[in-house]
């Protein structure tokens, strides 16, 4: 069984109010986004997840409650789970990792964006040749010079107590429901 241990961690992350916003109802108007969080399970039973930061000046310096999922926009009428497969593959660089997904719901973060997630098992995937999708944006503002910057430029493996820090306050709902699913199956 695995050693999962993060209901305490989530529970305090709740308390602090830093979980979120969480709704299972998406507003016609919200904004859509779909992604895949991968998982491995040491031997010793210890769970890591697979998060990403996001690139770009106004996230250079920022750690705490600024990584998340491999995830991005879709349109309303496009599959979310192609969607996610897509995303994944966009900010990482690696085709999806095989196996079953474990449907994790949706949240709605404080900007009102409804991500939808899967979780994935990813043993075997390292963090070697990781290349991102890039985005071309005004850099400084009002410059009017373009800079182009990596969508993502980091991924990590974390443990649980430490991707509650860092993950987006509204993911962190995430790793609650992989847990339960993880120890649901266990059981």
């Amino acid at each position: 069984m695995p050693n999962l241990g993060i209901a305490a961690t989530i529970a305090r992350a709740r308390a602090r109010g830093s979980v979120g916003n969480l709704t299972s109802e998406c507003d016609a108007m919200a904004k859509l986004s779909a992604g895949l969080l991968p998982y491995r399970v040491a031997d010793d039973g210890s769970l890591t997840v697979l998060l990403v930061h996001p690139g770009g000046p106004f996230w250079r310096n920022k750690e705490e409650h600024a990584w998340s999922i491999p995830k991005g926009e879709y349109p309303a009428e496009e599959d979310p789970r192609e969607a996610a497969a897509r995303e994944f593959t966009e900010e990482l660089g690696f085709p999806v990792p095989e196996g079953p997904w474990i449907d994790l719901g949706t949240i709605r973060q404080s900007g009102g964006k409804h991500v939808r997630a899967w979780a994935v098992q990813a043993d075997d995937l390292t963090l070697e040749g990781v290349v991102s999708n890039r985005f071309e944006m005004e850099w400084p503002p009002k410059s009017g010079t373009m800079k182009d910057f990596p969508e993502v430029d980091r991924a990590q493996w974390m443990t649980i107590p430490e991707a509650t820090t860092r993950l987006v306050a509204s993911q962190v709902e995430f790793l609650a429901r992989l847990s339960a699913s993880l120890e649901a199956r266990s059981d």
